[in-house]
C-alpha cells in the first residue's frame, strides 16, 4: 500500500534535503509503477542530491521503466552537463549521452548534444572522446549528415583540416547522393 501519494513525492523530491526520505519516497513512486519522467526530474533536479545518488536514482529507474531510459538518461545528462561540469570535466554527462545512445542508437541527439558540451580552449571533454562517440553514431543513426557536419567542425576546431574536409565531403555526398 503506498504510504506518499504522487503530489506528496513530487513535494518530497522538490523539497527535501534528506536522502532517506527520498528515497523512500523514490521507493515508493517505483512501487505506483510511475513513469511520469517529468516527476523525476523534479528529482534529479535537487541540489541536496550529489552524482552517486542522481546515478542510483536514475540506474534504477532506467532499470525498472525501460521505456522511459532514453529519456531518464538524457536528462541526466543535461543534469551534470549544467551543475557537475566544473568538477568532473563533463564525463558524468558523456557517461550519460553514451547511456541514452545505448537505449536508442538511431537518435542523434546524445550524440549532437555531447558535443555542445565542448569547450575548445580546455579541450573538456577530450575531443578524442566526443570524435569516437560521433564515429559510432554515424554507423545507428539515419540523418548522418548532421554527425558528419558536427565531425568535420570538430575536427576543424582542432586544427585537423585534412580529417575536417574528409568529414564535409562525406556530409556533402549525402546531398549529392540524394539527387
Amino acid at each position: 500500500m503506498p504510504r506518499f501519494t504522487l503530489v506528496e513525492i513530487r513535494s518530497l523530491f522538490a523539497n527535501s534535503a534528506d536522502f532517506n526520505e527520498m528515497f523512500d519516497a523514490f521507493e515508493d513512486a517505483i512501487e505506483q509503477k510511475c513513469q511520469d519522467v517529468e516527476l523525476y526530474r523534479v528529482l534529479f533536479w535537487n541540489h541536496s542530491l550529489g552524482p552517486d545518488e542522481l546515478c542510483l536514482f536514475g540506474g534504477k529507474l532506467a532499470q525498472e521503466f525501460p521505456a522511459i531510459g532514453y529519456d531518464v538518461y538524457m536528462w541526466l545528462a543535461s543534469v551534470f552537463e549544467v551543475t557537475y561540469s566544473s568538477y568532473d570535466n563533463f564525463e558524468l554527462a558523456i557517461k550519460y549521452y553514451r547511456k541514452a545512445a545505448e537505449v536508442k542508437p538511431s537518435e542523434p541527439d546524445p550524440y549532437l548534444d555531447a558535443c555542445d558540451c565542448y569547450d575548445p580552449d580546455l579541450n573538456i571533454p577530450p575531443v578524442d572522446v566526443l570524435l569516437d562517440f560521433l564515429k559510432s553514431g554515424v554507423h545507428h543513426v539515419g540523418n548522418k549528415k548532421t554527425l558528419l557536419l558536427r565531425l568535420s567542425n570538430l575536427y576543424h576546431l582542432i586544427g585537423d583540416e585534412e580529417q575536417s574536409l574528409h568529414y564535409r565531403e562525406l556530409a556533402e555526398d549525402i546531398d549529392r547522393t540524394k539527387n
